[in-house]
């Protein structure tokens, strides 16, 4: 099995909401079973540059800082509460005062994943997503995972990736592969297209032996993954949201420059964004 580095940690966006936890649950998992360093961030940015020292804005300031570090405090029990019998290596909480989108795209350049929730947990509302994960999702320079709602029972269902060629889809079925070899679950990896014209001469046969290809070197690394391929012709975000809805974990390359169109983050991703049941890891190559 390939060695993971261990000193990227895993970082999470921690806010008031309920939401926000549901993030921490699954962090804290992950990273209990990776054994990475946990890093639980909230975001008050300052109202003003220099706010005068007694002014209502520095008390306003100060209360809400107050507030971020006792829900950082309480995020910080309920991962070790959430990551059971297993240690997670080390719980850290930082409170910041820069925007959240800033400081989370930024730190995704150094840490494994950066871990967002949405708000609201209806149809409508998690269509609407959240400011903070939509542009974290756009803007970070690693692996993003959103996570829509509640991860209770998702253990022992399957890790369902996409796949399309591109060097971002390359990492991220290794972000699966690994993902489901740590969990003990099988991996379904998806090849979808879609026919665009009467000159497109792309088949069945060509997404197969491009999936194939895909497969093997992980197939060598993970020999105890179950894998399952799905080749499908169709809207690449349709075959993904239909694949994933027994799934633990969607796991797609973000931005891919090559391959099938349709797999980049753009109108599929969002679409995935939008439409998925289970926690997505979008995964970007860091520069």
């Amino acid at each position: 099995m390939p060695v993971y580095s261990l000193d990227r940690p895993i970082v999470v966006g921690v806010d008031a909401s309920e939401s926000a936890l549901h993030a921490v649950r699954w962090a804290a998992v992950d990273a209990a079973l990776r054994g990475a360093a946990l890093h639980l961030v909230f975001a008050v940015p300052a109202d003003a540059e220099s706010p005068l020292d007694e002014s209502p804005v520095r008390l306003l300031h100060d209360r809400l800082r107050g507030t971020a570090q006792a829900a950082l405090d309480a995020a910080a029990e309920i991962a070790r509460k959430a990551a059971g019998d297993s240690e997670i290596r080390d719980i850290r909480t930082f409170l910041v005062d820069v925007p959240a989108v800033m400081v989370l795209a930024e730190l995704a350049a150094t840490a494994y994943y950066v871990v967002v929730g949405v708000r609201g947990m209806s149809a409508y509302h998690r269509s609407l997503l959240g400011s903070v994960s939509t542009g974290v999702a756009r803007h970070a320079q690693g692996p993003v995972v959103v996570v829509p709602g509640e991860t209770d029972g998702l253990s022992g269902r399957p890790v369902v990736a996409g796949v399309d060629g591109s060097p971002h889809s390359v990492r991220a079925l290794e972000i699966a592969f690994d993902e489901a070899s740590r969990r003990g679950v099988p991996l379904i990896a998806v090849q979808a297209w879609e026919v665009s014209g009467d000159s497109d001469t792309r088949s069945s046969d060509d997404a197969i032996q491009l999936l194939t290809r895909m497969l093997e070197r992980n197939t060598r690394d993970y020999p105890g993954v179950e894998v399952k391929s799905v080749v499908k012709e169709g809207r690449p975000a349709r075959v993904l949201l239909d694949a994933a809805a027994g799934a633990q974990l969607l796991v797609v390359g973000s931005h891919g420059t090559r391959g099938y169109p349709g797999m980049a983050l753009g109108s599929t991703g969002h679409a995935l964004l939008h439409g998925s049941e289970c926690p997505i890891a979008l995964v970007r190559l860091r520069n």
